[in-house]
């Protein structure tokens, strides 16, 4: 099954562009769109709160995902590498007009999906280092920054709540979010809750309306 997907966030854009650059790729190399997907909403939003989390779901091993460029799967890096990593663990073949990327499972692809990965690395320590900085800055205002006994698992989560809200929005488990964390899937979840984390109810295919060519 080949899937052409389009993302425009706001109703001004036109989905017409993406459509046609889609269809013109698709003619030069001879691929046939089964389905269209497509939705209006900001890059930004998890995948579980996108058409493109049930897609994700969905799609099986030798299937195709055309879309005009990475950044219409996320606006983010590691939004970014979570997806690509599901669809590469499926077997699914992702291509990108623009970025004139393949993605699938073959050497390539791995090496291009290292690159992907030590930018997402690079991106959690500057999410690391800005809330450094800001901890600086509290204790520069005279804000108590003292740490409580037996917090020091949760103060170890701190710098990584965009990074296990991405995990989350994902759908990774909490057991295996765990484990990459360091901690425990008790520590885990209070730290969820402590912070709010937004944990994605579960959802099916017929929540995504998915359009016949």
């Amino acid at each position: 099954m080949t899937y052409g997907y389009i993302r425009v966030s706001t109703d001004r854009q036109n989905v017409e562009n993406q459509r046609f650059e889609i269809n013109n790729y698709c003619l030069k190399k001879g691929i046939v769109i089964d389905n269209w997907i497509e939705e209006t909403i900001s890059g930004t939003k998890s995948p579980s709160r996108r058409r493109l989390g049930v897609l994700l779901q969905k799609v099986n091993k030798g299937d195709k995902i055309i879309c005009s460029e990475l950044s219409r799967l996320g606006r983010s890096l590691l939004m970014i590498m979570s997806i690509l990593n599901i669809l590469m663990e499926k077997g699914v073949v992702v291509y990108t007009i623009k970025d004139n990327y393949v993605l699938g499972d073959d050497i390539q692809s791995k090496v291009l999906a290292f690159a992907f990965g030590l930018s997402a690395e690079i991106e959690r320590n500057l999410i690391s280092q800005r809330t450094q900085e800001a901890l600086k800055r509290k204790k520069a205002l005279g804000t108590k920054l003292g740490r409580p006994k037996g917090r020091a698992k949760q103060l170890k989560l701190s710098s990584k709540i965009e990074l296990t809200q991405e995990l989350l929005a994902m759908r990774i488990s909490k057991a295996h979010i765990s484990r990459i964390m360091g901690v425990s899937v008790p520590t885990l979840y209070n730290f969820i809750k402590r912070n709010n984390l937004f944990v994605p109810k579960k959802i099916t295919c017929n929540d995504l309306e998915i359009k016949s060519k």
